[in-house]
């Protein structure tokens, strides 16, 4: 007897590829998954940690967490990079264009991640989580970057 599951809409589908990909992730504080889509097409991932060939968190220390620095504050006191913005370096790494693309993201971007996706040319970005940052939501409402929550259950 075979076993039926139901199939998951894209929405669906790309954010559990993001949650995926957020297990990668070595911070010790927040993990994040993010996946550049494209015609339904996985471009690029990223998730949150060390820049290549540095010591993870787990081995230096965290800084936000060793000088309390408030979440939503001080995003530059950090060794880790953005999952967002490894997966728009990674685009740039590898020669891939991200213009007009989708980006599924576990948790709602920072300011300094909603710059970047505004100047990489992504159309949209679809979220998990809440963040904390009324300064990216005003930016990206100020933007031509369609915002949506992704919430399945509803």
């Amino acid at each position: 007897m075979a076993i039926i599951m139901e199939r998951p809409d894209n929405d669906t589908y790309f954010m559990h590829m993001a949650e995926l990909v957020a297990s990668r992730s070595t911070c010790l504080r927040r993990k994040v998954g993010a996946v550049v889509v494209k015609e339904k097409r996985v471009l690029t991932t990223g998730y949150n940690g060390a820049p290549k060939g540095l010591e993870h968190c787990s081995v230096a220390g965290c800084v936000r967490m060793n000088n309390h620095i408030e979440s939503g504050t001080r995003h530059e006191l950090c060794r880790g990079v953005h999952a967002e913005q490894n997966a728009v370096i990674q685009a740039a790494y590898f020669g891939v264009s991200i213009k007009n693309s989708t980006i599924y993201t576990t948790n709602f971007p920072c300011v300094m991640c909603a710059k970047i996706l505004v100047n990489a040319g992504i159309r949209e970005i679809v979220y998990k989580d809440d963040y904390i940052d009324e300064l990216s939501k005003e930016l990206l409402e100020e933007s031509n970057v369609m915002v949506r929550q992704h919430c399945p259950d509803e």
